[in-house]
């Protein structure tokens, strides 16, 4: 396939970036995404700066390839985390959460690229005003942390109102979904929920077989009256949840049932009562491959996609 802007931004091969899933997105993975031509990132989550510039360099040693990190910047441990990513001169930053305004001119200086999450065109207009090198719009369909905006409706709205380079997420698995997302206007994709399940994923047995399992309708969002919506496969711990949230259960009790859940599922391989964070695209999700195999079986399948267009225009 042709190079696109967010190619020539990365340095990468595919317009393709890997999601930065805490306690999913190691360097293992990311350096398999890195050298198959795609953009690895490493998903930091509330990891603590020590632990972060470990994986960064575990990434050096398993990649030559340019990789990025996912910065949450609600973080405890932002400053230090992001003091870890210029000392290591880390070529990609993704943020969410908030807004990476200040942390740009020294970012800027060691030309990391930083590139925000956002689930609202408002957002999107404001951060391109702070100096951001692209935008990833993320859609409601997709795993985590979420917005209410479908992909199909946010992306082509914000590739309207910014002039810098949008990545879309939220939905997208395959070929179709990459080929879908350039005809919104979009430079590239962002893809988590199809790289769990690949071999160098080091999320546990039990979360990887939990997306296979899964199907359209798996995954529900939780958090909707406490202000922070997350989309995960339902399960007895988001039963509980939506019980909470009928009951009016407050933000701290609601901080209180969750603490861990992610590690619990990703790590330890709690599926019943961890968060297994997913996107509405685990149905697409029927088998475990490399992560080199995922790629080509997207880029691979693009030809296929644009002769079927061209059958009916």
């Amino acid at each position: 396939m042709g190079k696109t802007d967010i190619c020539e931004l990365l340095q990468i091969e595919y317009p393709i970036m890997q999601g930065g899933m805490a306690w999913v997105a190691t360097a293992e993975l990311a350096a398999a995404v890195s050298n198959a031509g795609a953009l690895g990132v490493i998903g930091s989550g509330q990891m603590p700066a020590d632990v972060l510039r470990s994986e960064i360099r575990k990434a050096k040693l398993m990649t030559n390839k340019p990789f990025g990190v996912n910065i949450m910047l609600m973080s405890p441990f932002v400053r230090e985390v992001m003091q870890v990513v210029i000392d290591e001169k880390v070529p990609v930053i993704t943020t969410g959460a908030g807004n990476p305004g200040e942390y740009i001119p020294a970012l800027k200086e060691i030309n990391t690229k930083v590139i925000p999450v956002v689930a609202s065109v408002a957002l999107a207009k404001r951060l391109e005003r702070v100096g951001v090198a692209a935008i990833i719009a993320e859609g409601t369909e997709s795993g985590g942390h979420v917005g209410s905006v479908s992909t199909m409706a946010l992306v082509p709205q914000v590739v309207d109102a910014i002039s810098v380079p949008v990545i879309a997420a939220g939905g997208i698995g395959d070929a179709r979904g990459l080929v879908a997302a350039m005809a919104l206007g979009a430079q590239g994709v962002q893809i988590g929920t199809r790289f769990v399940a690949s071999s160098e994923c080091m999320a546990h047995e039990n979360y990887k077989q939990a997306v296979l399992k899964a199907r359209d309708r798996s995954t529900v969002v939780t958090g909707l009256s406490t202000g922070h919506p997350v989309r995960v496969i339902a399960n007895k711990l988001t039963r509980q949840l939506e019980a909470m949230e009928h009951s009016g259960a407050t933000n701290e009790e609601f901080d209180r049932i969750g603490a861990g859940k992610l590690r619990a599922a990703a790590r330890e391989g709690d599926v019943t009562y961890g968060s297994v964070m997913i996107g509405q695209i685990a149905g697409m999700v029927n088998e475990i491959k490399p992560v080199a195999q995922i790629i080509q079986d997207i880029v691979g399948g693009i030809p296929q996609v644009m002769s079927r267009l061209n059958t009916m225009f």
